[in-house]
């Protein structure tokens, strides 16, 4: 199988703490990484995670608020001085385009690569990205500015040629492609061998949710509905329920209720308020909704 891998860069909310950075992540999809929002220090972060700074493809930013993207314009300028060469895609809501670009013009003039700027439309649920292994599709969330999510899917991958009957039907390697895509074998006399006797069942796709700062919405499980692993933002315990109402945030229970109803495999949790020293008492109440609640913390991997 190969690797789909959600490194947590940041996991801190909009108050600069010791103990924690600005929300960061990077998604790993076969050959492909993808980075999710860009706060402040995201490219330290990069760093110590020990991710190669030119395998970065695209940054999708969930929406302007400043921990959410501040450390986009210096990433941008540390990839020039790097020598990057490959565009480098962002899709983010257009109010982000005009601001990018006199950031640019000001502190990243002579750049040797594109970067190419995607708007995104944060009240839709729509693919925008799509290539050979993985698509994006956007998730409308309800915060105070336009914000969305975003869901990763792997696409299906072809079954598995199985070893033994190759080497006991002498199938050339030429037609291993050929056989993998559906096509059966016949023998020297004339025995047809079908496909389903030369393969075993291809990995299942793995999906990936996203989901940024928002306020508890009752029908967001239709949209994750059982994907591998979510991210919810959980700024808040039931302790402090009002002022997730007023600043448009989420519970922890809240959190969990969304990955039990949508019925995923794992919840993750993170986006902590500053007013938390100990972020146990945060998946502590998720649990008791949702069983497969966890943590997340800066350099955590999570494999799908």
């Amino acid at each position: 199988m190969q690797p789909f891998r959600v490194y947590i860069l940041g996991c801190g909310s909009a108050l600069p703490t010791p103990k924690h950075m600005a929300t960061s992540q990077v998604v790993e999809v076969r050959d492909k990484q993808f980075m999710i929002d860009c706060g402040e220090g995201t490219q330290i972060q990069l760093r110590r995670s020990h991710i190669n700074f030119n395998r970065l493809h695209a940054v999708f930013i969930s929406h302007l608020h400043g921990d959410h993207c501040f450390g986009l314009i210096g990433m941008i300028s540390t990839f020039g001085m790097l020598g990057r060469t490959a565009p480098l895609h962002v899709y983010a809501p257009a109010a982000l385009e005009p601001m990018l670009k006199a950031q640019m013009d000001m502190f990243c003039n002579g750049l040797e690569y594109e970067v190419v700027f995607h708007a995104v439309e944060t009240t839709l649920q729509q693919v925008i990205y799509e290539d050979k292994s993985v698509t994006v599709e956007t998730i409308p969330l309800e915060h105070r500015v336009p914000c969305c999510g975003y869901l990763f899917r792997e696409k299906p991958t072809l079954p598995h040629i199985r070893r033994d009957m190759i080497d006991y039907l002498q199938i050339p390697v030429s037609q291993i492609n050929n056989i993998k895509a559906g096509a059966g074998w016949v023998k020297e006399d004339g025995e047809v061998v079908p496909h389903e006797r030369l393969v075993t069942p291809a990995d299942p796709p793995r999906a990936y949710a996203f989901c940024s700062d928002t306020r508890y919405m009752p029908e967001l499980y239709k949209v994750v509905q059982g994907v591998d692993l979510l991210y919810h933002e959980s700024t808040y315990c039931e302790d402090r329920a009002d002022r997730a109402e007023l600043y448009h945030h989420s519970t922890a229970a809240q959190a969990a209720t969304v990955a039990l109803k949508a019925n995923v495999k794992k919840l993750i949790l993170g986006h902590y308020s500053a007013r938390y020293n100990d972020e146990q008492q945060i998946v502590n109440e998720a649990r008791k909704v949702f069983p497969e609640s966890y943590l997340t913390a800066e350099n955590d991997v999570f494999e799908l």
